[in-house]
């Protein structure tokens, strides 16, 4: 059966303060087709969905449902049909759950004290007498829970259950609502090899029944595999529309997502120490997350790692500071051993700079000295039991000076900017006088200028004779301070790029599992 459009969205236009998230994007949605949509991370993916799932309302452009979808010729416009503008409200989501879009999010939005059979049925469960019907909501859940793979008790609690099979449970919840539009966003980002298998499979059923499917991921290769359709979007616009899937290939996806910006050019200036490599990962393993990981970090060198959402890469660094523990192999991090916590990890020369500052990273009530010294004091002991206060402010200022910091050591933190709250981060752990130095997305939400005085920071340490281990979501970051990125997949490291390879494009191709190379 040949079905017509579902959903068609069209010139969406929605700014955030002084930032454009979305500029004239739209998507067409097809019954019976899984419809791709690409970018990078920033371009827009997330706002379309809340847009087109009416979470969110767009300043500007529209979004039509049909309520026939095996004829787009003359449908009249469904209930739910709507102007994607004017002021969210509760009724704009309720219409478009009622219109049959069902969104599954990348964050789960379960509830991990209730039972399975409690979790598919958040809103109207079956009743009887004015009690919950358990007899019929498991008839109801059986066949979706089957088509998924997914053999649980519904009287189990869901957070007993892996992380896999929950995310099965989000999909069955959504399923439960005969969706006429299924959005999965990021749908195996959690699921081990068989789980995708089947929900390929799951697919297959849905677009035979004609649901349109709109698949957000940044898996390219499940593009490839899963999809009828790929729409791309880059810096809120569409820069490839409904292109059909044997149309493209992953390197065009990718060249489709970057546009035209010119390599990084690569900067190689630094000395790498001969000596004992102060970060040594040998075989190491992480129950479910991490497989016979192995590689170094020498004084002097900055080794990135990258890959998508859960392949291993933040748990390498979460190794290397001390937060997570393993299963196998060996670690050697300063010549300590394997850190068993953060504070040892600290004494070992080790500084962590983490991505989300405002929980990790920071005391936001409290003074920029008192940030600053904390760490140098308080797990290095250093300036003695009762250090003078005087001495720690003094130490605050010349820190300030160096990284051009707009504030001073008695400015509360949180009244700074985004920009100055990270360099107080960066401030506390140099402090320390680091050996190594691990950061993960060092840059995220600065502006410009500060990540160039980030990067000059990073380089200075490097060149003082400093391990760097660096994570980025943002590829130019990597291939602008980077010596070599480690490319992980799957808890695996799978490839290495270096040299005049190391460019924004091969780092994003490279990470597409199935399509990586060393250089």
């Amino acid at each position: 059966m040949t079905y017509g459009d579902l959903l068609v969205a069209r010139d969406l236009v929605k700014s955030y303060g002084g930032v454009r998230a979305l500029d004239g994007a739209g998507i067409r949605l097809r019954g019976g087709e899984v419809h791709a949509l690409v970018g990078e991370n920033g371009a827009g993916k997330s706002t379309l969905v809340r847009i087109v799932s009416g979470v969110v309302a767009a300043d500007a452009g529209t979004v039509r449902l049909t309520e026939d979808a095996r004829s787009a010729e003359g449908a009249r416009p469904a209930a739910g049909a709507r102007s994607a503008a004017g002021a969210w409200s509760a009724e704009r989501a309720r219409s478009a759950d009622e219109a049959g879009i069902a969104v599954v999010s990348q964050e789960l939005s379960l509830f991990p004290d209730l039972t399975v059979r409690e979790n598919l049925y958040p809103h109207r469960p079956p009743c009887r007498f004015g009690l919950l019907h358990r007899g019929a909501m498991d008839r109801a859940a059986r066949p979706v829970l089957a088509e998924l793979g997914l053999d649980v008790d519904p009287a189990a609690h869901l957070g007993e259950l892996p992380l896999a099979d929950q995310q099965l449970t989000e999909i069955a919840r959504a399923l439960l609502r005969r969706p006429k539009v299924l959005v999965l966003d990021e749908p195996t980002s959690a699921l081990p090899a068989a789980a995708v298998d089947r929900l390929e499979q799951v697919l297959r059923t849905l677009t035979g029944q004609g649901i349109a499917v709109l698949y957000v991921t940044h898996f390219l290769a499940e593009v490839m595999r899963f999809a009828q359709r790929v729409t791309v979007l880059r810096d809120g616009k569409v820069a490839l529309d409904g292109v059909r899937r044997e149309d493209v290939d992953v390197p065009e996806l990718v060249k489709a997502m970057l546009g035209g910006r010119p390599p990084t050019p690569v900067r190689r200036t630094r000395a790498v120490g001969d000596g004992p490599s102060p970060v040594v990962l040998s075989g190491v393993g992480v129950a479910g997350r991490l497989a016979d990981v192995t590689f170094t970090v020498r004084a002097g060198e900055v080794v990135g790692v990258a890959g998508l959402q859960g392949a291993g890469h933040l748990d390498a660094l979460a190794v290397a500071c001390g937060r997570t523990a393993i299963s196998a192999g060996r670690v050697d991090v300063g010549g300590r051993g394997l850190p068993r916590t953060l504070r040892a990890a600290v004494r070992a020369g080790v500084a962590f700079v983490p991505s989300d500052r405002k929980r990790y990273g920071l005391m936001a009530e409290r003074t920029v000295w008192e940030n600053v010294t904390a760490v140098s004091w308080l797990a290095l002991g250093r300036g003695g039991v009762l250090p003078a206060r005087g001495e720690l402010i003094r130490r605050t200022g010349d820190l300030t000076q160096r990284l051009r910091l707009r504030g001073g050591p008695y400015d509360i933190v949180a009244r700074l900017s985004g920009g100055n709250q990270q360099k107080v981060v960066f401030a506390k752990w140099l402090a320390t006088e680091p050996r190594i130095v691990v950061l993960d997305d060092p840059t995220r939400g600065v502006d410009v200028g500060v990540r160039a005085e980030m990067h000059s920071i990073v380089g200075e340490l490097a060149a003082g004779g400093a391990a760097i281990l660096i994570a980025s979501t943002d590829l130019a970051e990597l291939t602008e301070v980077c010596d070599r990125v480690l490319v992980f997949a799957r808890g695996r490291i799978v490839g290495e790029v270096r040299g005049e390879r190391l460019t924004e494009h091969t780092l994003a191709v490279a990470m597409q599992p199935g399509s990586t190379r060393s250089d």
